[in-house]
């Protein structure tokens, strides 16, 4: 678990970009994928070097492959298999595309993932194909169909903004319908083609914290939060300072998180496009352990404003890829957490603009 990791010494999640190329023009992409791959790239010889590098994190090392959309890169199965044979726990993001078919998803288990984690951004055939491109939803259905046939976990993933948002209850019964082990929900932030989209307020966030907190206690498959980890702090504040709710989630960029781009570029998260080295002139472990970006990163107590103040800061500590892309600087305040804490005086965090309405079912 989370809590048993030396957050100093080695990311909970190293995610891989291997290629920003993708068939898919989602509206949310926080990559602005191209159907194209990048000609700068980490080849084979050097995607497999920063596998190598990763080991010296440690046994187990969970190892995510991202994009873009992965299944561009010919070379995949033989970078998953790679990877598996270090140890490390290899896992992958394809997109929903036709390419996603069931031989595939086989040659993927075989090969070593462990775990598969698709998106789902809309209850219906519909909605879904209008966030991320026609036919997206019936190639990410077969291809849920096929990883429960291999015995693959699955994770789906869902972008929450002002136009998904309404839709989430019905999303989290196609979650326990597809037989999924874990709704990793990941709350927008305005990077690369999701600057375009509106987010929801932080009213409402709070207000989705807390149904998701239901939906966790009431569902057989687990629940976690991307670009959100008040959801701890909405967790502690209603049934109090108990182990198992923090141990929900609990990584912020730079802090049990890293990723590595395409271009070999080395981010606290990929919501949080500052770069901090490059895997091809320094080991990824250095960059994680030593860097100045990730360790003042792992530093809640040096953050600016209301974030720095919050007596949940080191249980919360904001989402620090949502505060860089409000201000430019990743130590400042969450502007979708609307707690503040008592007695702060400080400035407050420039609102998001959004609705604020209430969950519609919240909590069913």
């Amino acid at each position: 678990m989370f809590d048993d990791f030396d957050v100093d010494r080695r990311p909970f999640v190293l995610i891989w970009e291997v290629t920003q190329a993708c068939g898919l023009a989602c509206r949310h992409c926080r990559a602005d994928a191209k159907p194209e791959r990048h000609p700068d790239e980490l080849t084979t010889a050097e995607g497999k070097r920063l596998l190598d590098d990763t080991a010296e994190f440690g046994d187990g090392q969970l190892v995510v492959l991202s994009g873009g959309d992965p299944l561009a890169r010919e070379d995949l199965t033989e970078l998953i298999s790679h990877g598996d044979d270090l140890g490390h726990r290899m896992t992958l993001t394809p997109s929903g595309t036709a390419s996603l078919t069931p031989d595939r998803v086989e040659a993927l288990a075989e090969a070593g993932v462990q775990r598969m984690a698709v998106s789902l951004d809309g209850a219906t055939r519909e909605s879904h194909d209008r966030f991320r491109g026609e036919r997206s939803f019936g190639d990410t259905v077969t291809a849920v169909r096929a990883a429960r046939e291999d015995g693959l976990p699955l994770q789906i993933n869902t972008t929450v903004c002002a136009e998904t948002v309404e839709e989430l209850p019905a999303i989290r019964d196609r979650v326990r319908d597809l037989g999924a082990v874990l709704w990793s929900v990941f709350f927008l932030v305005p990077v690369g083609r999701g600057r375009i989209l509106d987010p929801i307020s932080p009213e409402r966030a709070e207000a989705v914290m807390e149904w998701l907190h239901d939906v966790a206690e009431a569902e057989r498959f687990g629940v976690k939060t991307t670009e959100a980890p008040f959801y701890r702090r909405v967790g502690l504040q209603r049934d109090g300072d108990d182990a198992g709710v923090r141990r929900r989630g609990g990584i912020t960029a730079g802090r049990g998180f890293a990723f590595v781009s395409h271009t070999g570029e080395t981010y606290p998260s990929g919501f949080l496009p500052k770069s901090a080295g490059n895997v091809r002139d320094r080991s990824v472990v250095d960059i994680y352990r030593n860097s100045g970006l990730f360790e003042s990163l792992r530093e809640p107590d040096q953050f600016a404003g209301k974030c720095g103040a919050c007596e949940f800061r080191r249980v919360c500590g904001g989402s620090r890829s949502r505060a860089f892309a409000a201000t430019g600087d990743p130590t400042g305040s969450d502007p979708l957490c609307p707690y503040v804490p008592e007695g702060y005086d400080g400035k407050l965090p420039t609102r998001l603009e959004g609705e604020s309405r209430g969950v519609t079912d919240a909590a069913d």
